[in-house]
């Protein structure tokens, strides 16, 4: 079985709502107790707040090089990235390591948004829409960038803005609606290379895994599993899983719980 490094983002990434910071704690242990090993925490958690990203980077800072010495750390000791994070914007401090280690991977970006706007473009001003833009260099967050856009599938993709289309189709990033997102064609793209996987919960349809910001017409749990399935192990480097918002009223949490730890163990074969 593949070794995994458990890493939990505890600080404040922009966050907006209390929930996802709790969500990443309870994701951490229930991945510590399948896998029976010790997590790594990197940050202390704080109150959420609706800030501008030019606050809540600079805010952010610690936890994101915390994040990103913690993934060096895992690949250093020859075992597999797996992160349970509060925010898509956590992900300023792993993707530049990951152009970085594995210049060749592809990143499966499994989200119901592009993540791909820049300063220029943002209309809430939120960090976690910029995360994939300024990982592949199309704007400075201070902690690296050289990701190949090309070599970036966004599975899932339904709450894009125009300006942001317009900057994946210009960078050569591919987005598959939901219809499309299919084991076949992701297989297809992936070529045999090596993977990186992100996936933020709100591209499930609602009502499965909560997330903050919820897009109708989205992907079922099953479909995600078996996504999962149809990579072959040892193509991938490295797990992030973004964004589980606990105590929302309509979903228990140990039931969202159940369902990401059975998703994620399609992956452990």
């Amino acid at each position: 079985m593949t070794s995994f490094s458990l890493i939990v983002s505890q600080g404040r990434v922009a966050d907006r709502t209390d929930g996802a910071l709790v969500g990443a704690r309870l994701v951490g242990e229930r991945l510590a107790d399948l896998l029976d090993i010790e997590p790594h925490v990197v940050g202390s958690p704080s109150p959420a707040k609706t800030d501008d990203w030019t606050t809540a980077l600079p805010e952010a800072a610690e936890t994101l090089h915390g994040l990103r010495e913690a993934v060096n750390a895992a690949i250093d000791g020859g075992r597999v990235p797996l992160l349970a994070t509060n925010t898509c914007a956590a992900s300023l401090g792993t993707l530049p390591t990951v152009a970085e280690r594995y210049p060749d991977a592809v990143v499966l970006w499994i989200d119901a948004h592009g993540d791909f706007n820049t300063p220029d473009t943002t209309e809430s001003g939120y960090l976690g829409g910029m995360v994939l833009a300024a990982a592949s260099g199309l704007w400075d967050s201070g902690h690296g960038a050289g990701i190949d856009p090309s070599q970036v599938v966004i599975v899932g993709g339904r709450d894009i803005d125009a300006a942001e289309a317009e900057l994946l189709d210009t960078a050569g990033a591919r987005v598959l609606a939901p219809a499309q997102s299919t084991p076949e064609r992701i297989r297809e793209l992936v070529a045999g290379r090596p993977v990186w996987i992100h996936v933020d919960w709100d591209v499930l349809e609602p009502g499965y895994i909560p997330a903050a910001y919820r897009v109708g017409a989205g992907l079922l749990p099953h479909q995600i599993a078996a996504i999962f399935a149809a990579l072959p192990v040892d193509s991938i480097r490295g797990i992030e899983l973004a964004e589980f918002e606990a105590g929302d009223a309509e979903v228990p949490e140990r039931v969202s719980l159940e369902l990401i730890v059975e998703t994620f163990q399609h992956l452990l074969r």
